[in-house]
């Protein structure tokens, strides 16, 4: 009976413990502070999405809840509610944090490559997978010597001595035709 009554205490805190957990996630995740109007509301929503988190490098400033999301989304708060435009609130950010604040940065000569990158890969891709295509329906991968399957003698020799006994003869294929006497 104590056992059972302890087992229950300690899936009690182990609900708790969890409890506690979700309800921080869910918590962190509110926005507490609101601006003055909608429209506001709405360009600070539109923002946040589109910039990336410097810290977290693959979330949004939407997304993530590191002290530098907070401060980024505090200081686009505090820019919108001066009256600054979408696009002074982007350059300001860009000016601080360069163009890897923008999941959709422009396209300028230092990040060319973030846009060719994606292109470039895919076609190797397809190169590659027409290559193997090409080269499994040719029979390239397959032996040209002997196109029959059968071992050759040297072939034969060299098996012999790998497995140590002399289960293969002269006249057998090697694809599983002999049987093992154990």
């Amino acid at each position: 009976m104590r056992e059972l009554v302890k087992q229950t205490r300690w899936l009690s805190l182990v609900a708790a413990l969890g409890g506690l957990c979700l309800s921080l996630v869910v918590a962190a995740a509110v926005e507490v502070e609101q601006l003055s109007t909608p429209e506001l509301q709405a360009r600070y929503q539109v923002l946040i999405e589109e910039m990336r988190c410097p810290k977290c490098q693959n979330q949004n400033l939407a997304g993530s809840d590191s002290p530098v999301a907070q401060d980024l989304r505090r200081e686009i708060r505090r820019l919108l509610e001066e009256g600054f435009t979408d696009q002074e609130i982007t350059d300001y950010m860009v000016a601080r944090y360069g163009d890897f604040v923008l999941y959709r940065p422009p396209v300028q000569r230092n990040t060319m490559a973030l846009w060719i990158a994606p292109g470039v890969f895919a076609a190797i891709g397809l190169v590659a997978l027409v290559v193997v295509v090409m080269r499994s329906r040719s029979g390239t991968g397959a032996r040209q010597d002997d196109a029959s399957g059968e071992l050759t003698a040297d072939e034969r020799r060299r098996l012999q001595a790998l497995l140590g006994e002399d289960r293969l003869q002269d006249g057998e294929s090697g694809e599983g035709g002999s049987e093992r006497n154990d």
